[in-house]
């Protein structure tokens, strides 16, 4: 059977009605059984991808949810190997895609060629580097897409039209907007300018758009007028799953 595209997976989505389902997990958090735990869980309660955060010491982009996941991660021994060879046995037995999300150190570390080989072959389908510049992600990119891996580009309020457009001759998958310029994190209301933003890369990208940053119930998506393809929610269920609570019941409200 042919495995479906990022892309494709958000387009049958959109399809039957509905936005497409991305959490996102620390790899690890809150421990490494209960992260297959609830990997296993978002799965079963309908994700259609899955981003897997990948542990670093310092997390520019993140809240303090989800640095202090990644804090406890690390001490708890999650690294980039242990993820890629953990999820090669669980990958076949999952319907969500896996995305992996993390900064560009480790990944560079660990050798562009040989972790685009191995997330290959652990059923990855693509990677969102936050602090990888456009200028910068040629190298990535290509050995990426010599696996079939898509680099999901990200932007946010402050990327002008024509940066979008530059983005989007060689994008592929999703687009990552960001909702609010800083860290990511719970916030009670989505600010204005998170439509404008989906609505310009929208029309830059000709990609599913994703909204991410700031999300913890579809209210907030509600009132939008222009409304992502996709969205990704990660602080409220890293903070739901520390508090005991389980990945099925935080999805509950998505379905």
């Amino acid at each position: 059977m042919k495995i479906k595209t990022l892309q494709q997976r958000i387009e049958a989505a959109n399809r039957e009605g509905r936005i497409a389902r991305i959490p996102f997990l620390t790899a690890g958090f809150p421990d490494q059984e209960g992260f297959f735990r609830a990997l296993r869980g978002l799965d079963a309660a309908g994700a259609d991808i899955i981003e897997i955060g990948v542990p670093f010491s310092d997390p520019v982009a993140d809240g303090p949810v989800v640095e202090e996941a990644s804090r406890r991660a690390l001490a708890n021994g999650v690294t980039l190997d242990w993820i890629l060879r953990r999820m090669r046995g669980l990958t076949p037995r999952l319907r969500a895609a896996l995305v992996l999300m993390g900064y560009y150190n480790p990944f560079f570390q660990y050798g562009l060629e040989t972790l685009a080989a191995e997330a290959a072959q652990a059923g990855v389908q693509g990677f969102i580097v936050p602090d990888l510049p456009l200028e910068e992600d040629g190298p990535f990119r290509s050995v990426l897409a010599g696996q079939g891996t898509d680099l999901i580009s990200l932007v946010g309020p402050n990327t002008d039209d024509a940066r979008m457009r530059a983005y989007a001759e060689d994008a592929s998958g999703y687009v990552y907007a960001v909702s609010v310029m800083g860290t990511t994190g719970v916030r009670h209301d989505l600010p204005a300018q998170a439509a404008e933003t989906v609505r310009r890369a929208q029309a830059a990208f000709g990609l599913p758009v994703a909204l991410g940053f700031g999300i913890h119930s579809p209210e907030q998506l509600a009132a939008m007028p222009a409304r992502p393809e996709a969205v990704v929610f990660g602080s409220a269920l890293l903070r739901h799953l520390d508090q005991g609570g389980t990945a099925e019941a935080f999805m509950l409200p998505w379905q």
